[in-house]
Formats: structure tokens, sequence, C-alpha cells
């Protein structure tokens, strides 16, 4: 029905806690609704449009009677509520069991042998936010040259440098031998975190941030659209989160403004086939950091957008957009939230909106999407059938 497929996903922009988030510490969570009502209500009007106030009541955001695009929301079946677990949800794959975390560092055995293989014994090694733990150890980081080690509620393994001790690629070397450290152990990500500044006030974590993840579980979407001939072209943290599997194309992308700007440039390559853009600013820089404002600045922005990125839309091409978790800059803590994501899309060729329902699983967009371009899905329940009719 579609030639392309436009998926992007808006990294940490949830909806409203899920009905087990009391079991992640989330009860409270509902990140965009928050973010709403904290800076007084968001312009939105090209999501509003789409059905966005449907969804989920938003100060500033009215509930259109007749929305020009399809909504949803989608409950995520996967334990966990990371990046990696969402995004492969999103292509088809459902974690069986979560990735082990290490709310209060990493047992001995992972630290001896990463100084073992690295010849280089870490500060740290506690859960901490990444702007805290330079505050911290930032400075005794540049006076010792040892790496900085820290996790959080999430699966991952973060390792902080400034990058005239460790130079990015260096770092990146560190990242590679960490992770076969951590491969029977379950471990999600291992995320380079390079930092510049020269004192506690100011070091600021830089754009060459790299995660190394474990590969899925089983082929997802990806994988099976490259089997079958179509490209898929991934922008911003996407390859980074497949583990660079079933992709024909990447783009990096340092920020939001940039991962849009690419975007429109896969379109102008991809002519059959997925484009996946990850823009990660709403949560690494705004939910992380609990800056209500600038996610609602950068919200704003993505709205803005849009409508470059329609121009560049034929009438057979799909736009979806949706998240991955929650990461809710008004509760406590820093760290994502169990929460339901949004589920929008729209094509030139629709007549009408649609409602699609609360869907029971991230997988529904895979299905979806794998239903479109005829291949098998494992996973999911596509509602392609749901645009056909709103196209008919």
């Amino acid at each position: 029905m579609y030639r392309r497929v436009i998926l992007i996903v808006l990294d940490g922009v949830g909806v409203g806690a899920l009905p087990d988030a009391d079991l992640y510490g989330d009860s409270g969570a509902a990140t965009l609704p928050h973010v709403a009502a904290v800076v007084g209500g968001l312009s939105l009007p090209h999501l509003q449009c789409l059905g966005l106030g449907r969804i989920v009541p938003l100060a500033g955001v009215a509930s259109v009677a007749s929305p020009q695009g399809c909504w949803g929301r989608m409950a995520e079946c996967s334990p966990g509520k990371d990046s990696v677990t969402g995004h492969w949800e999103l292509a088809g794959v459902v974690l069986p069991q979560p990735f082990t975390t290490f709310p209060h560092g990493f047992p001995a055995e992972i630290i001896d042998a990463f100084t073992a293989t690295t010849g280089l014994p870490p500060l740290g090694n506690i859960a901490a936010s990444g702007t805290d733990i330079l505050r911290q150890l930032g400075e005794q980081h540049l006076q010792t040259g040892r790496p900085i080690v820290y996790t959080s509620s999430d699966s991952v393994f973060q390792i902080a440098a400034h990058e005239s001790i460790i130079p990015p690629e260096a770092l990146y070397a560190i990242c590679r031998r960490t992770e076969k450290i951590l491969q029977p152990y379950n471990v999600c990500r291992v995320i380079a975190r390079p930092f510049v500044g020269t004192t506690a006030g100011n070091f600021s974590r830089t754009s060459r941030r790299r995660d190394f993840s474990r590969e899925p579980l089983e082929k997802t979407l990806l994988d099976r659209m490259c089997e079958a001939g179509l490209s898929v072209c991934g922008v911003g943290k996407i390859k980074d989160l497949y583990a660079g599997r079933g992709l024909t194309h990447s783009f990096s992308a340092k920020h939001n403004v940039d991962g849009m700007a690419q975007t429109l440039t896969a379109l102008e390559k991809i002519k059959t086939g997925l484009v996946m853009t990850n823009l990660v600013d709403f949560d690494m820089l705004y939910g992380h950091r609990l800056d209500t404002r600038g996610f609602a600045v950068a919200l704003e922005d993505f709205d803005r957008w849009l409508p470059d990125l329609y121009a560049q839309m034929k009438r057979d091409d799909l736009l979806l957009i949706s998240a991955d978790h929650g990461c809710d800059p008004t509760t406590p803590g820093t760290d994502h939230s169990r929460e339901y994501v949004p589920l929008l899309a729209w094509s030139a060729s629709l007549k009408q909106g649609e409602a699609l329902g609360d869907r029971d699983c991230f997988a529904d967009v895979g299905a979806t999407i794998a239903e479109n371009f005829s291949l098998d899905c494992r996973r999911g329940v596509s509602f392609l059938p749901q645009l056909q009719a709103a196209s008919s």
C-alpha cells in the first residue's frame, strides 16, 4: 500500500503510566501531559491535527473533532523501560526477560576483568546521572587518567572519559572490549560518554557518544526487510540500538535538528523501504536532566518541522510517529519511566482520521510495516487494515 514508511521515534516521549508502572517506581509518570502542564500549554498545531489531543488530554493541544491522521497509544509488553528494549519491540522482537541491571554498581569480577583488559582501574562504579558523575569525579579523572564507570536504572555500563585524556576512538575500543566482558551477564549496552571542560563547573558531554548494544535475540523487521531486498535507512541512534544490523544506509545525528535534516536527506536516497529515525534530545538533554522547558521547546521545534517533512513525502508514503519509553522530567529521579507511547499515522492518501485504539504491544508497528511490504511477522497485530479503511 505504501512505497516508503517513515518511522520517527521521539525518544522518551511517553503519554502516561502503564498498569504495571508501580513495579518500576513509575506509577505517577506521564511525560507529555506533565511537560504540557508545567509550561502552561504546548503549541503543537501539526501534531494536534494528526490527533495527538485524542490520545491523552494535553494543555494547549485540542482534541480535534476530525483529525487528519490516525491516532492511538501502545503498551510495552517486554519487561523494562530502556531504549533498546523499546526499539527492538517496535521492530517485532519482544524480550522474554529483562536485561540485568546493577543499581548498586557492578560486582568485583566485572570491574576486575575491566581493569585487567584495559589496564585502567575505573573511578565510580555507582548508579548516577551523567551530569552528576562528572561533577563528582571529572576532576579526579583529569588528575589520574582513570575512566569513570557508572550505571543507571537501565542495563547500561557507561564509560565517561575526557576527550584529551582518552580520545573518543580509544574510548570506543575500550567499550568494544568491555562488551565481550559483559556478554555472560546479560547487560544490554555499553555506552561511551566523551566529555570536555576543565573544572567540575563546566564539564559537558559531547556529541561523540556511542552505544554498543547487544545484537537482537532474533531477526527484526529491519533484518527481514534487508533480506527481501528493501532499503532500510537508520537516522540517529538507530544503528547503535540494533547493533548495526538490518540497515542498508545509516546517518548519524548530533541532535534533534540534525536528525530531522538527515531524515530529509534519507528520503532523497530511499525510493522504496523504511526510514527509521530516533530523535534523542527529548530523553538525553531534557528528560534525564529534568529540563521541562527544554523538553517543551524541543517538542515545538519538531512540530514546526513537520511541514518540511510533508513536502518531501509522496502520496504513497506513510509517516508513523511513536516513542520507545517515557522520561518524565517532573517526577523524582532522572531515569526512564514505564509508560504508554503515542501512535500517530499520516499519509497524503488518507481521506479521514481513524482511531487505532490501545495497542497491546509496540510490535504492532513492526507488524504493520511487515504486512505493507508482504513480509512475515511473528509478533504484533497490524493496523494496516485500519489505514486502508481510512484511505478508501
